[in-house]
């Protein structure tokens, strides 16, 4: 059976307190905090004073899940970036993932005062993940003044539920809302999963860019053809019209 996550909340205090968030925003911070301490426990049982033992990541994503562990990982990298303990590739990754800047020295709460051993545990956690294989930047035309609109988006991996982190639920045919074009205030992109046909929308900002035509895999394109087939609903409101014609009368009796 699945874990359920409490989901992560990736935007400041000060933005939860704009959109009345307060609550999922708390919950979110206890569960980081928790998640530090998690780690804080594993690397001090497992390491023998030169090494972390192997697989020593593999129960706190199992019981944070992949986005909670990378965030509070990044947290405490982008904190002791000045650290020369930490590999410049482990600071580099931690770079991309985005960490508000909360007041009142939120963040502080869950850092991990181990720079040493967050760089190989970071390390270990970013190989695991690795091992998922998903869509990247590398793999994207970058979204930036990009009309979204009938392509095929990738979806940023972070915030996708750990059974769905797989390469095939990544892939959005995008085909409607103001977030489709670069230049309107909306930011809603109405479209559907390549992988199952769910209809749903997202924040223009959840995705990486557009897939690079060179690697939609064939199965995507049968998909995209299905969704632009139109519906039998819709061919039959095409028809026009006839005039109504009046019965001809018939005389039965003439015969």
């Amino acid at each position: 059976m699945k874990k359920s996550y409490v989901p992560l909340y990736p935007y400041s205090f000060e933005e939860a307190q704009r959109s009345g968030d307060i609550d999922l925003y708390k919950q979110s911070h206890n569960e980081n905090i928790a998640c530090a301490q998690a780690i804080k426990k594993a690397l001090a049982d497992n390491f023998d004073g030169y090494h972390l033992k192997p697989g020593t990541e593999k129960q706190i994503i199992e019981d944070f899940g992949f986005d909670r562990t990378m965030y509070v990982l990044a947290n405490t990298i982008q904190h002791f970036n000045y650290d020369g303990r930490i590999s410049i590739y482990n600071k580099d990754w931690a770079d991309t993932i985005f960490i508000p800047d909360n007041n009142n020295h939120r963040n502080a709460d869950f850092l991990i005062d181990s720079p040493g051993l967050v760089n190989m545990f970071a390390a270990d956690v970013r190989d695991r993940y690795r091992e998922l294989d998903l869509w990247n930047e590398t793999h994207c035309i970058p979204a930036n003044n990009l009309d979204f609109e009938n392509k095929i988006m990738v979806l940023n991996p972070m915030g996708i539920k750990d059974e769905y982190k797989k390469p095939d639920y990544q892939l959005f045919y995008a085909q409607s809302g103001f977030g489709c074009s670069p230049t309107a205030r909306g930011r809603q992109v109405y479209g559907r999963f390549l992988a199952d046909g769910e209809y749903t929308h997202f924040e223009r900002s959840r995705f990486l860019g557009q897939l690079k035509p060179g690697l939609v895999p064939d199965w995507a394109k049968e998909k995209v053809m299905e969704f632009e087939k139109p519906s039998i609903k819709k061919q039959l409101a095409e028809i026009p019209k006839q005039p109504e014609q009046k019965p001809k009368n018939i005389d039965k009796g003439a015969r």
